[in-house]
Parts: C-alpha cells; structure tokens; sequence
C-alpha cells in the first residue's frame, strides 16, 4: 500500500526534467497525470521546472503548445543547443500553470540508431535486434530527449544542483539509461504505467492476474513477440535511481515481470475544467436535452423524465476497458425488465468515418419522430462496420431500441472533443448529463475515467482491477452504488458473477430517492477531491527524495 510518510532529511529537486512521448500530445491517460500534475510541480519550482516531449507538428502548429512565452534563459539555451545538433523549439504548455516546455524533433537521430542501440547493448544488455513498429521512433524519442536533459544541465544548473530527470513509460526508458551513463549527476526516476508484457498478456485474452506468480517477463517477452520493448522497460526499471508505478496492483505486475517492486505514485487529479454551480446546472440540462433528442432521431421514442442515463467511456480496448462486461450487464438488465427506463451510452472512438447522414438529418430538423431508423444503436458510421468489437456485441446481444425496450444502448464512436458533427459537446459535458458511469476494467492501472466522473458529481461502478478502485477502497469505499463510488471484485475467473452484481447495482441505484441521489453526487465530488494532487504530490517527493540519495551515493557526497 502507498502510504504518506513524513521524511526526515529529505531532499528536494531544484531542477526537474519531465520526459513523455505525452506532453503537448494528447494520446492517453499520461497525458491526464502530467497536464495535471504540473500547476502543483510549477508551485514547487517555478520555472525550473521543465517538460519535454516530442516535437510531432509540421502542418499546423499544436494546440497545445505556445511558443511565445519561453524564459529569457530557456530562449538562449535554445539557441546554443543548435550547436550541439539538437533541433527543438521552447514555449509553454497550455495547461494549468503553464510550465516550460522543450519540443524535440528526435528524427535526424535516426541516422544514428543503430550505433545508440549497439551502445544500449554494451552499456546494459538492452536487446533492440527484434524491435518493430513503433520501438525505434519511441527510443529514439528518448535519445533525443536525454541529450536535450543533458545539454540544459550543462547550461542551466548551477555547479552541485539537485536536478531529477523524471522518464514516463517504455517509450522514453533509453533517456533513463543514456543519462545515467553519460550524466551520472543527475537523479533518475522510471515510472511505468503499464509494464509492456502485462498489457500484452492481457490484450491476448490470457488471464493475467490468477497466474502471475507464474508468469516469468522476458520469457513471456518473447512468446508475445515484444522481447524489445520489454527489455527496455526492465533495464530502464532496474537501473533508475527511483522506480516508479500508479497503483498497488501494477507494483505487483512491475515486482513479477520487471523483477524490480517499485515505489507506487497514485495518480492525482485537478477539477479545474469542472463546472460550478449555475453554469454546471445549465451544462447539465443541455447535456441531457441532447441526449434524449439523439435517442428520439434514432429510436422514434422519447425517453421518460426519469430515465437513468448510464454511461462508458475510454480508449477502444475492449476486454481490458470492460467493454464486455458493460454491454452484457445490459444485456441482463433488459431481460430482467426494470421499472425505470435505463439509456447506455458507450462514448468510446471507433474507426469512424462521419456522422450518419439520416441521424444527423433528422437531429437538425427540430421535428419529432415516432419512427426509428434502421439499425438504431449508433451514431457515426464506421469503416469497420462488419468487424468492429463493440457493434459487433450489440447486435449479437439482439439490441433494437425498440420503443418500448426498457434498456437502450447507444454507441457514439466518434471523439468527442465538441465537433464531431452531431452532438458536438466535448465528453466532459456530456459526462455531466449522465446519472451513472460504469467502468468495469480488467486491466487498468488506474483509471481517470471514474475519477472524472466523480468529479462531475456522478456515480460510479469500477472494479477492483483498476487502480482508483483499490484507492477507493483503502479509503473505505466497497461494492455499493450508495457509496458514490461502488467497487466490484474481479478477477480471472467470476466474469458472470461481476455481470450480475454491477446490474444489481444500477436496479438499486434506480430505487434510490431523488433527494439521496443529490448526497451520493455530492460524495462523488469530495472522493475526487481528495484524489487531488495536493494530497497525491507527496508521493512524488518521496520518489525524488530517493532519487537524489541515490544520486548523492554515487556522487560520494552522502
């Protein structure tokens, strides 16, 4: 378990160097935790304190990145370090506390990628023989991020400065290794947030938690054909000064399959995007007429005033997110024919084409429809309409959105970031329409879906497989949807018992009074709050206090 811990001596970084193929790249959850993360780090080191990610925008210019508002001092470091062949531009992150950032363009290093890999593999063992994909523009990535750390230590930091370098993911784990051979005087963390192996064993639909004692990392490496990615993460792991992880059950994934237990760092979160009051009422009930007009253009009907809508969301990962089980827990909710009307909405990206031309006709219109359309259950049209996962279910299932189904389920496959052509209101704004969220992951490190969802005041279901969930229930939180937060035990081997208990939540949420639903939101908010970094970023320090003692040993000066 993590456990707050007053630390005596500690030592604090005057420089950090942040490095993920996320900053100013929306991809994933990483993107959450660092964008996040960084108002309460610039708290702590003001303008030392620095991002580095990779510089991928040629056409048009990131939204994410302002290159105008650099430092004096960072505006000069740019410029000496075109004489050392490194090509990049500095600015600012457009998130909260706006932190320095350096954007690398790692690809002129690609001419010398062989020669880094040769130099892995004498250093530290690291073998990059079977690499593919996306495994040289990932450590090349790092390459040239350690070299960007380096440089702006050199020009920067004061003789005898504490500066950490901070690596996210296999992605980014060669920088670990480059700098520890090359800049032994600065501190480095490795944060994984999914060991490689464990993701894959998962996402292979090989049960993962029943037999991890029995499971050996580079042999399952090799069996799932990512001995290269793999054996980047292990060193990287095993050669940090501090090595790090999000959550209790991805330690016991990283102490088994890295063969290194880590330091656990919950990942924390900022509400700052979240409505207040007036303005958070007003998003709601626009959510909410959006909702049951989609469900009347494709279904004819007109849901009651007092039908629950329920609601997933996340990347398109279908075993690892739930994806199953959520659909079949609707599946057993129509059969047991509730009372009240139940909405599933599953906001999830699909291969999507563009919105469907009689959906969308019809939501333009302002008519009303008794009518619904063919095939009823979403919303975009998709290029793999025969093959993809989550449409493929619902039609197995025998979902129509017949008027009078008790149970509906909708599948918007689209981004929702406020203009994908039909409902365009970003996802956050939709979140705040619906009654309950169900997130019943099987794999899932930590999980900012349902913390998000607590934020909005709404409810959720999540299960004892993710991260949040564990956290939830350290702070006393179990499997009842009065809680706010309700976590169902999962594991390898009760998939129908899990079924089953989240659809007996949701009939009990639906009996709950109105009033008491109205406390259940307001405890979903105060979960979220003390999920927030200025509890959470002790854990960091922590991490970096270990880091610079390492550092300080290997320095001779400790």
């Amino acid at each position: 378990m993590f456990l707050g811990i007053i630390m005596k001596n500690s030592i604090k970084p005057d420089y950090l160097f942040e490095v993920s193929w996320e900053v100013c790249n929306k991809v994933g959850g990483i993107y959450a935790v660092l964008s996040t993360k960084a108002a309460t780090l610039k708290k702590q080191l003001g303008d030392n304190l620095f991002f580095i990610g990779p510089d991928l925008w040629e056409q048009q210019e990131s939204p994410f990145f302002d290159p105008s508002t650099a430092s004096p001092e960072l505006d000069e470091w740019a410029h000496k370090a075109k004489a050392e062949n490194l090509k990049v531009r500095v600015g600012r992150w457009k998130v909260p506390g706006d932190p320095q950032v350096v954007l690398v363009d790692f690809r002129p290093l690609y001419a010398a990628k062989n020669a880094f890999y040769g130099q892995m593999w004498e250093w530290y063992g690291v073998n990059s023989m079977v690499g593919y994909g996306d495994y040289d523009e990932g450590c090349t990535f790092a390459h040239a991020a350690a070299r960007v750390i380096e440089s702006l230590f050199k020009h920067l930091c004061p003789l005898r400065s504490n500066a950490v370098a901070h690596f996210n993911e296999w992605t980014t784990g060669m920088g670990v290794l480059y700098l520890k051979h090359q800049v032994p005087a600065i501190a480095t963390v490795f944060t994984t947030h999914a060991t490689c192996v464990g993701r894959s064993i998962c996402g292979n639909n090989k049960p993962l938690y029943d037999y991890l004692p029995g499971y050996f990392g580079d042999q399952m490496a090799d069996e799932l054909n990512m001995t290269s990615k793999h054996s980047v993460e292990k060193h990287a792991a095993q050669e940090a000064d501090c090595f790090t992880t999000v959550s209790d059950i991805t330690a016991a994934e990283c102490t088994q399959l890295l063969e290194r237990t880590p330091m656990v760092t919950p990942n924390g979160f900022e509400g700052d995007f979240v409505p207040k009051g007036t303005a958070f009422s007003r998003e709601r009930k626009m959510s909410r007429q959006a909702f049951s007009r989609l469900v009347e253009c494709l279904t004819g009907h007109v849901p009651a005033e007092d039908a629950i809508y329920v609601g997933t969301a996340g990347r398109c990962e279908f075993k690892n997110k739930g994806l199953d089980v959520f659909l079949d827990t609707m599946s057993r909710l129509r059969d047991s024919n509730p009372e009240r009307e139940i909405i599933a909405f599953i906001m999830v990206p699909g291969w999507v084409q563009e919105v469907r031309a009689d959906v969308l006709e019809r939501y333009q219109s302002g008519s009303a429809f008794i009518t619904g359309l063919s095939d009823p259950v979403f919303t975009h049209a998709i290029y793999n309409y025969y093959n993809d996962a989550i449409l493929s279910r619902i039609h197995q299932l025998g979902f129509q959105n017949q008027k009078n189904d008790k149970v509906k389920v909708i599948y918007i496959p689209s981004y929702l970031n406020g203009d994908d052509g039909l409902l365009n209101r970003n996802y956050y704004l939709l979140l705040a329409g619906l009654d309950l969220t169900i997130y019943p992951s099987y794999y899932e490190p930590w999980g900012y879906t349902p913390m998000e969802s607590c934020a909005f005041g709404v409810p959720t279901i999540t299960t004892s497989l993710s991260g949040f969930g564990m956290w939830c229930k350290g702070i006393g939180k179990d499997d009842d949807i009065l809680d706010a937060v309700a976590v169902v035990s999962r594991s390898d081997s009760n998939y129908d018992q899990v079924v089953t208990n989240i659809a007996n939540l949701v009939l009990r949420f639906a009996e709950v009074p109105h009033a008491e639903v109205k406390v259940i939101r307001q405890e979903a908010r105060r979960i979220a709050a003390r999920a927030g970094w200025h509890n959470f970023i002790k854990y960091y320090d922590q991490a970096y206090d270990k880091a610079l003692k390492e550092t300080s040993l290997r320095k001779g000066i400790f």
